[in-house]
């Protein structure tokens, strides 16, 4: 992100919260329009809250908080962390909650390597490569896991492909995205952003007017 005054960071971080004034309101909300970078880091934010408050039934194992606290540093530092841990609770929480679900989805990673797809009646299956022929329309999204995919029709919706490679012909089309995931970290990045999938919405409209 480039530089930008350091004020826009507070200002996101207090509309986070619920604290922001309406001057501070209006002047974050100008300075988003002209600019894409905290446009996009500001998305980024809400979409980690968001998928917090989502999964609001997950807890900490007991002793969590205090292992984590007993960790901090002493006296002045720990002061200090302490007050911007109580300054900005919404992202302290997704911070801690991706930190401990994050064993959990490498866990989930490297324990599954069968091959899947999700089923569509006008797919052919090729050993491990999935097709979808020529003159076919596959209507919603297609995700293939240990294989391959080949796409000679079209797919009205997102293909991934996790721990594997795509193949998209001439005449074949895809109208979402396209995701190829290789790696534990692409893996983890995937399911978090399929935890929030659904739950905010990423129109133009980003902002509540107060």
């Amino acid at each position: 992100m480039k530089a930008c005054p350091e004020e826009v960071i507070d200002y996101m971080h207090d509309y986070l919260d619920g604290d922001i004034g309406s001057t501070q309101a209006s002047e974050l909300k100008k300075h988003l329009q002209e600019c894409d970078d905290c446009q996009h880091h500001f998305h980024e934010l809400k979409k980690a809250i968001a998928f917090v408050q989502s999964t609001s039934h997950i807890s900490a194992p007991s002793g969590f908080t205090d292992s984590v606290m007993a960790r901090l540093p002493k006296e002045k530092k720990k002061v200090g962390f302490q007050r911007w841990l109580k300054s900005h609770p919404l992202l302290t929480a997704a911070a801690l909650f991706l930190t401990f679900m994050t064993g959990g989805l490498f866990t989930s990673w490297n324990g599954n390597d069968d091959f899947s797809f999700t089923k569509h009646d006008n797919l052919v299956v090729q050993d491990h490569t999935v097709l979808v022929p020529k003159g076919e329309v596959v209507k919603g999204d297609l995700t293939v896991r240990n294989g391959d995919v080949k796409i000679e029709g079209k797919v009205t919706g997102d293909v991934t492909v996790i721990n594997g490679d795509k193949y998209l012909a001439s005449a074949g089309s895809v109208t979402g995205d396209i995701n190829e995931i290789d790696e534990a970290f692409g893996w983890l990045w995937y399911k978090i952003k399929e935890g929030v999938k659904g739950t905010v919405d990423l129109g133009n409209s980003q902002m509540v007017e107060n």
